[in-house]
């Protein structure tokens, strides 16, 4: 059976640590907290689950302080958590059987991380990241914001996954401060941090300069293709936003000349026209939508409900709107194989079934 340190940056963390190292204390050999300077409760509570506690001067700079965490593990595997992540009960069994058959030579391990979820608990948003990297085979974190370890030699896919638990916002301004201090100091983003410096551009409606980024960052041709997908999506937010709707097209449109549609992209454009009440149109898209494989394992940002239940419930407005009622009511009862107790689909099964009595 392998061997795992588990190796966590910290500061300030002291109303969801605890619950984050209760779900894996069990099912990790080692246990690593390098803490960047908190002033609550954080080390006290780091302590009670283990003595290897350290302290790492914060530069702006994710990777370094991540790097440090790994270059203290001594087990055969490096595992990085947040601290408002953990692992489910189901998700702790899978991990458990993960150690106990994991070859060796794999070098890094990749599971997914569940980001959004509904008022039900469900899955809503999700992607795959590396999760475990084996120690001193020579991969190392890079970007002072949303770093990553590019893997190197052989990669798995774990059944595990880690859920993102998310209690209170973060600093709004701390990724955008870290970018533009590096700009300010003649850094040239390659191009994974010039993608995600977009987005942050987006998240603070600066709007002109976000489309700008994202469109140096797409003729550049250097990036990665889910994020080339990604960018054009985020280009049609900021074109919407800007009141440009035809340009908001283009930029979704755009995403094709990357690889076969995705069914965001198509639900997006669904909803493009949707809104016109081009309901034909829309019924094209959100039709094409629920013909596109889910695939998590090349790595995007996935949304569930897009290869299902969104293009579903959708479909039954639009039928409706045409006039179509049968077709409606056949795709809310697609929409409910999905989410049997969602409220649209509640509704819209009193509607039809009203109809038929006033009939």
């Amino acid at each position: 059976m392998v061997t795992v340190s588990l190796c966590m940056i910290v500061k300030n963390e002291a109303d969801v640590l605890a619950c984050c190292l209760e779900s894996v204390s069990g099912l990790v050999d080692e246990i690593v907290i390098v803490d960047t300077g908190s002033t609550d409760r954080t080390r006290e509570i780091a302590g009670q689950f283990t003595s290897r506690v350290y302290d790492f001067t914060w530069t702006d700079d994710f990777a370094a302080a991540r790097n440090y965490a790994f270059s203290l593990a001594e087990k055969d595997y490096c595992m990085w958590l947040d601290a408002d992540d953990v692992l489910l009960e189901a998700d702790q069994a899978a991990f458990e059987t993960l150690k106990e058959t994991l070859d060796p030579d794999v070098n890094v391990v990749m599971a997914k991380y569940n980001t959004g979820f509904d008022e039900n608990g469900s899955v809503t948003f999700s992607y795959f990241r590396e999760r475990l990297i084996k120690n001193h085979a020579g991969m190392r974190w890079e970007g002072a914001v949303h770093e990553a370890v590019t893997p190197v030699g052989r990669v798995v896919y774990g059944q595990f996954a880690v859920a993102h638990r998310k209690l209170r916002p973060s600093d709004p301004d701390r990724n955008l401060r870290i970018y533009e201090g590096q700009l300010a100091r003649g850094v040239e983003l390659e191009p994974r941090q010039q993608f995600y410096y977009g987005r942050e551009l987006y998240y603070h409606r600066r709007y002109e300069e976000a489309i700008q980024v994202f469109h140096d960052f797409l003729d550049e041709g250097r990036g990665w293709m889910e994020n080339n997908i990604d960018a054009c999506c985020h280009c049609a937010y900021c074109y919407e936003q800007m009141d440009q709707p035809e340009l908001a097209l283009q930029s979704l449109l755009r995403s094709f000349s990357y690889d076969r549609p995705r069914a965001e992209v198509c639900c997006e454009l669904g909803r493009w026209f949707f809104q016109r009440e081009q309901f034909s149109l829309a019924v094209y898209w959100y039709s094409l939508a629920l013909t596109c494989t889910r695939d998590d394992s090349r790595g995007g940002f996935i949304s569930p409900d897009c290869y299902g239940y969104l293009p579903c419930i959708q479909l039954c407005v639009c039928y409706s709107r045409l006039g179509d009622l049968e077709r409606a009511e056949q795709m809310n009862e697609l929409a409910a194989a999905f989410k049997p107790d969602s409220a649209p689909v509640l509704h819209n099964r009193n509607f039809f079934q009203i109809l038929k009595v006033e009939k």
